[in-house]
C-alpha cells in the first residue's frame, strides 16, 4: 500500500471531529506544514537519538522515542517521570523547535485551550507492529494544559478512551496531518495506538511520527 500525500485528504469526516467533552480531532490540521515539520526532525533527533525505553516491569517498549524541550518524559526501572537532561548523553533536552510550538499552539486555541505553551515534546516513532498500550498521561504536575498529538506519515488507529479504564475504547484511523487535543473533563483518558500496518508514506516511508506537546509544569 502506498499512502501518499494525496491520499491523506479526508473526503467525508468534518475538520473538526469531537471524541468527547474536551477531545477534538483536527483533520488535517497539520498537513500543509507536515513537511516543514519533518524538517526540523532530523536536528532533534542527531541531538537526541531515538531509543526504546524499558518501562518499571522490565518490558521494552515496541515504540521508539526522544524528546526536546525544556523537560523530556522517560522510562526506566526506577519509574515514568520527567527530566531535564537526556539520560544517554547528560546533556540537555534539544531545543523544541519553534514552528512546533507555534503549530502545537494554534491547535491547542482551535480546540478551545488558549494560552498553550508546551514545556516538553515527545517524538514517538512507529514501524509496522509497533503499538501503544492504553494508558494515561499523568507524569504531569499540571492537568490544567491540554494534550496535543500530531500525526505525521503512515496513518495509524487511535485509542481514545474515558478516564476509566473499563470503558472501551473509541476507535479513530489518523492519517498524515490530523491532530489530536484533549483536556479538561477528557485529560486523564486513556489512549493508545493500535498495531501499525505496513505501508509507504511519500515523506517518511515505512514509518509513523508522533509529536505529543504537553505542559509538564515542573521546575526547570
Amino acid at each position: 500500500m502506498t499512502a501518499d500525500l494525496f491520499e491523506d485528504i479526508h473526503t467525508s469526516e468534518p475538520a473538526h471531529q469531537t471524541l468527547a467533552p474536551g477531545a477534538v480531532l483536527l483533520r488535517g490540521f497539520a498537513r500543509e506544514a507536515g513537511a516543514e515539520l519533518l524538517a526540523a526532525l532530523d536536528t532533534v533527533l542527531a541531538a537526541a537519538p531515538l531509543r526504546h525505553l524499558v518501562t518499571p516491569g522490565g518490558h521494552t517498549m515496541s515504540v521508539a522515542m526522544s524528546n526536546c524541550g525544556p523537560l523530556g518524559w522517560v522510562s526506566d526501572r526506577r519509574g515514568y517521570r520527567y527530566s531535564r537532561e537526556d539520560p544517554l548523553s547528560g546533556q540537555p533536552w534539544p531545543p523544541m523547535p519553534e514552528n512546533w510550538r507555534a503549530l502545537a499552539a494554534r491547535a491547542a486555541t482551535e480546540a478551545g485551550f488558549s494560552g498553550f505553551t508546551p514545556d516538553a515534546c515527545l517524538v514517538n516513532q512507529y514501524q509496522p507492529g509497533s503499538k501503544l498500550s492504553l494508558h494515561q498521561d499523568k507524569d504531569e504536575n499540571d492537568f490544567s494544559a491540554p494534550i496535543v498529538s500530531v500525526s505525521l506519515g503512515l496513518p495509524a488507529v487511535f485509542l481514545f478512551g474515558t478516564p476509566q479504564r473499563s470503558d472501551r475504547p473509541q476507535r479513530h484511523r489518523l492519517q498524515h496531518g490530523d491532530v489530536v487535543v484533549w483536556g479538561g473533563p477528557a485529560r486523564l483518558a486513556f489512549h493508545g495506538v493500535a498495531p501499525l500496518a505496513d505501508g509507504d508514506h511519500a515523506l517518511l516511508g515505512r514509518r509513523r511520527i508522533n509529536l505529543t506537546f504537553r505542559c509538564a509544569g515542573q521546575a526547570l
